[in-house]
């Protein structure tokens, strides 16, 4: 039921570019083939389940639209929050806008965050990994490792 791993693909000049199968599969035994897709506030997409979308969406709108933060939630996820449908090949379009600010242009990858997926271009992935990495040893790292004991 959780999306996990990365997977590298490519998009096509229409924007078009496969979900990566096993991501498909969770879609077609959970979710349904309605997804939401979005900006974010890293040079990526957040690809969400249609239903879990729709959770966060609730969560968000139960906010003080005054609260720090909410208004610039709502501008660039929400307002840029478009539905894309996986088609029978086992695709998705993503519009030009969301191409333009993930910056998507050949080589993708899909990344399984457990309950929604991204979409990086395989460069814009790699220096994320990278700065991932760099931060690795960070006190909020370690907190968080220490209450999610594995």
């Amino acid at each position: 039921m959780l999306f996990r791993g990365s997977v590298e693909h490519t998009i096509d000049a229409k924007g078009r570019t496969s979900v990566p199968a096993r991501f498909r599969e969770v879609l077609s035994a959970h979710y349904g083939e309605k997804l939401i897709a979005t900006a974010w506030f890293e040079p990526c997409l957040q690809i969400y389940p249609l239903k879990n979308w729709e959770a966060y969406e609730e969560q968000l709108s139960a906010r003080n639209p005054l609260e720090p933060g909410v208004k610039q939630i709502y501008r660039i996820c929400v307002a840029t929050a478009t539905e894309v449908e996986v088609d029978k090949l086992g695709r998705i379009l993503v519009p030009p806008t969301l191409r333009a600010h993930a910056a998507l242009e050949k080589d993708v990858v899909w990344i399984g965050l457990s309950k929604k997926m991204e979409l990086w271009s395989k460069a814009g992935w790699e220096q994320a990994q990278a700065e991932a990495r760099s931060e690795a040893h960070s006190a909020d790292v370690s907190r968080v490792l220490g209450e999610i004991r594995g």
